[in-house]
């Protein structure tokens, strides 16, 4: 539940803060006092959008908090974004600077928008005055029988996407097979043309190595014939002169060390020689002149130069070339494989009518449930034998959304026909009727069959319920009744509404009463707690004035709402 709100710099709110209950909580006060900017901050700390006209006039800034009780359920949610999660609460915290830019945070930590939009569908549901304008829209019709059916809507529509992209891969391929059988043609060419060739990865490096050696293979024998002689069979040899040397070096060695040392040097310097000469040998002896082999290189090389000049590329870059092809010939064969699209769109059809299906069948059982909840409560509303309806419209053509539209119908008394909310000429009955279905579909609010079903299909629990003025157009009797169904709602969840009703205010267990005053030249709104007298008379200012007949007025149904309220 919501603990505290706390506004700073607010439209017409300088500082405030806010200590709320469980129970039934209502805010009342004169028009324009500003009973809706604690509904909007609440709104903004929960991210909705942010602009400068938020910020009071003169401050560089607003600010809101909104402390909540932390739901078990949304510890991993925390953990996961690097959120704290310690101490058992959960802050949210938004600003907004006289440019319009905003910034948040969750439990002291940096925060995106998103997020705060993403918290906030696990603890507050909000119900604005104009709800009924949105029960005449197909899509948050639609939305609210699926939240009441556990329908998952996002896998529908990822089925529905899956299959219009199909589609569009094969509406693709027949218009462009022609121009696909051209292309497939020219590359299948290409690739055997290189097929032939078969050029390996390093083969262009290790043909040019092998060429270079036999070209000048007469030159390396003669190279390796006369190092040879001078190595070690030529006259004089440079072994048989490095033997001398040594020879006189060894004589005299004992008697000088650095002697001895040089004639190690030169020790080592003959071992050396003597393995070069080996080598040499070596060489020599398996090296000949090889002009066959020199003339199939000299064809292998020309067959890349020749296919590289016509690709317009370097020969080493045949074998990627190459490769490339082979890949985008896969891609065409795969295109042009009409069959196979015509098979992948199939099957991406059957799987979104298989889901839309079981949707349609969740919606089927939840619509006469909703609908015999919210015709229950109509009966307390003013609109005795009245019916209401969630009628399945069947679709010529499958739509993303499944494979009917939902709409609503009421007939506003006994006898008549339902029709379409949307035709429903009577603001007050659209708002009643709004107030019934907005009672009956809050997800804070416990028992009833559908609410069971919902909670089956997994549906979030949410402790906090607002009302903003959603009893606007209500009076008499009726809006006894409204109050009534606050109260109840009151005793599962956390309720706060904005209300012009007495007898909605008399039955809340806490009431707050917004004001505006001038404050040194400025217009400044405040909220403060009444009881007592003072809650009196609040209610007999409701009732149209502080009479007596007024003031008992409101004494006598503030007792009812205490009786009522134990």
């Amino acid at each position: 539940m919501l603990r505290r709100l706390a506004l700073r710099d607010v439209v017409l709110v300088r500082q405030l803060e806010l200590a709320l209950e469980p129970g039934f909580t209502v805010l009342t006060g004169e028009t324009g006092a500003g009973k809706s900017i604690l509904v909007e901050a609440l709104q903004l700390a929960l991210g909705s959008r942010a602009d400068a006209t938020r910020v009071r006039e003169g401050a560089p800034r607003a600010e809101v908090s909104a402390e909540f009780d932390l739901p078990a359920h949304l510890l991993p949610w925390l953990e996961e974004g690097g959120f704290d999660a310690a101490e058992g609460t959960l802050l949210l915290r938004r600003t907004v600077d006289a440019q319009g830019r905003s910034r948040a945070w969750i439990n002291g930590s940096a925060a995106t928008v998103a997020q705060l939009r993403e918290l906030a569908e696990h603890l507050v549901d909000i119900h604005g005055q104009h709800a009924w304008q949105g029960l005449t829209r197909p899509a948050t019709v639609r939305a609210l029988l699926d939240a009441q059916a556990g329908v998952a809507p996002a896998r529908l529509a990822e089925r529905w996407q899956a299959w219009r992209a199909a589609l569009g891969v094969l509406d693709q391929a027949r218009a462009a097979r022609d121009t696909l059988e051209r292309e497939r043609e020219r590359l299948a060419w290409q690739v055997g043309e290189l097929d032939k060739l078969a050029p390996a990865a390093d083969e262009w490096r290790e043909l040019e190595a092998e060429h270079q050696r036999l070209a000048h293979g007469q030159a390396l024998l003669d190279a390796a014939r006369a190092a040879l002689d001078a190595v070690g069979e030529g006259e004089p040899a440079a072994d048989a002169l490095l033997a001398r040397a040594l020879g006189a070096l060894d004589d005299v060695a004992r008697y000088d060390t650095e002697v001895a040392s040089i004639a190690e040097v030169l020790r080592s310097a003959q071992a050396q020689l003597q393995d070069a000469a080996h080598s040499l040998h070596a060489y020599l002896g398996h090296r000949e002149p090889d002009p066959g082999r020199l003339a199939e290189l000299d064809a292998r090389l020309s067959a890349w130069v020749q296919l590289a000049r016509r690709h317009r590329r370097s020969p080493a870059e045949l074998p990627a070339l190459l490769a490339s092809w082979k890949l985008e010939l896969q891609a065409l064969d795969a295109a042009a494989d009409l069959e196979g699209l015509e098979r992948a769109a199939g099957q991406a059809e059957a799987a979104w009518r298989t889901e839309a299906k079981a949707v349609s069948a969740a919606r089927a059982r939840a619509a006469p449930r909703l609908a015999a909840a919210v015709t229950q409560v109509m009966q307390t509303l003013g609109m005795a034998g009245g019916r209401f309806e969630v009628a399945l419209l069947a679709q010529d053509e499958p739509q993303a959304f499944g494979l009917e539209a939902v709409e609503l119908r009421v007939a506003g008394h006994a006898g008549s026909t339902p029709r379409a909310l949307a035709k429903i000429a009577s603001g007050g009955e659209l708002s009643r009727l709004a107030l019934a279905v907005a009672v009956t579909t809050s997800r804070g609010a416990g028992g009833g069959e559908a609410n069971a079903d919902r909670a089956g299909a997994g549906a979030t629990h949410v402790a906090t319920l607002v009302f903003d003025e959603i009893d606007s157009g209500v009076g008499g009797t009726v809006a006894d009744s409204v109050g009534a169904l606050m109260k109840q709602l009151g005793r599962t969840s956390q309720v706060l509404a904005v209300t012009h009703l007495a007898q909605v205010a008399a039955c809340a267990d806490q009431h707050l009463v917004v004001s505006k005053a001038a404050d040194g030249g400025a217009t400044t709104s405040a909220v403060r707690g009444v009881a007592g007298e003072a809650r009196v008379a609040e209610v007999a200012r409701m009732l149209g004035g502080a009479s007596l007949s007024g003031t008992a007025h409101a004494q006598a149904m503030l007792a009812r709402g205490e009786r009522e309220r134990r």
